[in-house]
């Protein structure tokens, strides 16, 4: 059976955490927009950045700074809230993409209720689709939450690997196997219910090649890693080292899924 297939997966590359080093010492340095800018010469094909109630990366002021001078999209990870649905349609990024958020938590530990909060949803999606936003559901790779994504009207889905990316952390071949299988069913389904697929949280060098293989998955978001990386070895080469291994586990699935 023959199945659209998309050659090139987008890589967005999430430059919150430039914006947590900057905050551990004040001021203006390092500059979020440039390392959005050098992501974007390296091969990111859109920006991430994720505006948190308590401001503890990315500010206010860098959402805006993006907007304006960014030359591929942006994408503005928020929570379900009247605050930042306002801020949202303010600055009008290209892509919105609702995710949990928690005070006490470090990062993000898990796909959007979108089941539970369901009918709360139904008003934020329509304003911010009603502003010409895309908007993304950041969901568990569940089949259930799927089919709520679709039903709300979102334009994309993005998958929660950091289950799979926690097995592999732990040489878990058993962990990582299942929820490999668990992801690539996920996208499958959310592409046969007319969502466009994304993945990601966690994702690394050696764990980035059986996302970049699942057909229906057409952009992979990557940030942690890869400043983390660019300590060492600097940003550009940390994207384009991560842009050619997708495009490497691309190539290899290309010939075996007709166009």
């Amino acid at each position: 059976m023959t199945r659209s297939f998309e050659h090139h997966i987008r890589l967005g590359v999430n430059i919150d955490h430039v914006a947590t080093i900057r905050n551990a010492r004040g001021g203006r340095h390092p500059d979020p927009l440039r390392a959005a800018h050098l992501a974007v010469e390296a091969g990111a094909d859109g920006i991430t950045a994720h505006l948190r109630e308590d401001r503890r990366h990315i500010s206010d002021t860098d959402i805006a700074r993006l907007k304006s001078e960014l030359t591929r999209p942006l994408n503005l990870e928020m929570a379900a809230t009247p605050e930042m649905l306002a801020i949202a349609l303010r600055h009008v990024p290209n892509a919105c993409c609702l995710v949990p958020e928690r005070r006490e938590e470090r990062t993000t530990e898990g796909g959007l209720d979108v089941v539970g909060q369901r009918q709360s949803l139904v008003p934020i999606i329509a304003d911010l689709k009603s502003a010409g936003i895309r908007v993304s559901l950041f969901i568990e790779p569940d089949v259930r939450a799927i089919e709520v994504a679709a039903a709300l009207h979102a334009d994309i889905v993005e998958l929660h690997t950091g289950a799979y990316c926690e097995y592999a952390a732990a040489d878990d071949a058993k962990g990582v196997a299942h929820e490999v299988s668990r992801l690539a069913k996920a996208a499958a389904e959310a592409a046969a219910a007319g969502l466009e697929v994304h993945a990601g949280h966690g994702l690394t060098f050696n764990t980035v090649a059986p996302l970049a293989r699942m057909p229906e998955v057409v952009e992979l978001n990557i940030g942690h890693f890869l400043i983390g990386e660019a300590i060492f070895g600097g940003l550009h080469a940390a994207v384009r080292r991560m842009r050619a291994l997708m495009d490497e586990a691309r190539l290899k699935v290309a010939g075996r899924v007709s166009a």
